[in-house]
């Protein structure tokens, strides 16, 4: 039995499967925000209770929106403001009494869908993270590949590439910086984009109804928004060529984005033929949390 913790800034979602996927037990619980001993509390109850449920696991996998830092071994990069500089996995480890394994929620999706996904069976997958913010995950061979600064897949803080002139400099991003990827890719931004040519503060599901019903702002605000993609994955087809990419977040739920992006993605990737394929996620808001449950290879238990 495998069990899985996506701990997010505003829900702890726990999963337990069996080795071959198949769903058992699955908890949600809400995230004490800015108190780090009462977050540690929760997910260690919530281990707990499905425990009782499924009975016991001998390893947890916990997914969270940052990383542990390879120079510190403490929380870096989180959303979730209150874990930063906390030594997550180990405090977690005493907390619930066995081994954890802690790895940033964009890796989860990407293992999640390279193991029993979208992408299984791929060698090379990256795990694109569409939606308030933007995220990224790669994985070859089933493994996630974190990098030696722990920040491999992060994608969206990478300036937005060929721009057009009426993209320079590009939004302010938080991360100090102008005209990242997740400036024009994330769901709040298109939904900027839009209402900054028409004036109309819209959500990005409305503007891609808006589209479908024949309306030609919003048909505009989706077509700039396929050639922003289009050139943001071209840039990590150039460097990574994956077998495939999977999309997830909200914005991956415009079904047009599969047809057109890599209709579009060619003019900018650096090869006669591009076969890279481009492929909704399977598992949905499951993603995450189910990618953390595969965290721990099966080989770990052998001799327990």
């Amino acid at each position: 039995m495998r069990i899985g913790i996506d701990l997010g800034g505003t829900k702890i979602e726990g999963i337990a499967i069996t080795d071959n996927g198949e769903e058992r037990a699955r908890r949600r619980v809400p995230t004490p925000r800015e108190d780090y001993p009462a977050t540690l509390a929760a997910v260690a109850g919530l281990v707990a209770e499905i425990e009782a449920e499924v009975g016991p696991a001998p390893r947890i996998g916990i997914g969270i929106p940052g990383i542990l830092s390879p120079a510190t071994g403490l929380v870096k990069n989180a959303n979730s403001t209150w874990m930063i500089g906390k030594p997550l996995d180990r405090d977690l480890a005493d907390a619930i009494g066995k081994p954890t394994r802690v790895e940033n929620d964009a890796n989860c999706f990407a293992i999640s869908e390279a193991t029993d996904g979208a992408a299984a069976g791929a060698q090379v997958v990256f795990g694109v993270i569409l939606g308030t913010g933007t995220g990224g995950g790669v994985v070859v061979n089933g493994r996630a590949i974190t990098g030696r600064n722990a920040i491999a897949g992060e994608w969206g803080h990478n300036a937005l590439p060929w721009p057009d002139d009426e993209e320079r400099p590009g939004p302010e991003c938080y991360c100090g910086r102008r005209g990242c990827v997740e400036t024009f890719l994330a769901g709040p931004s298109f939904a900027r984009d839009f209402r900054q040519a028409t004036g109309e503060d819209v959500k990005p599901a409305e503007i891609a109804a808006r589209a479908e019903a024949g309306n030609a702002a919003a048909e505009a605000a989706l077509q700039r928004y396929e050639r922003r993609l289009a050139r943001a994955l071209a840039m990590v087809v150039n460097v990574l060529d994956p077998d495939v990419v999977v999309l997830g977040g909200g914005m991956s739920n415009m079904i047009r984005l599969y047809e057109n992006v890599p209709r579009l993605w060619g003019e900018w990737i650096f090869s006669d033929r591009v076969d890279t394929a481009l492929r909704r996620n399977r598992h949905g808001d499951s993603s995450g949390v189910r990618g953390a449950a595969w965290l721990w290879p099966a080989e770990a238990d052998i001799g327990l």
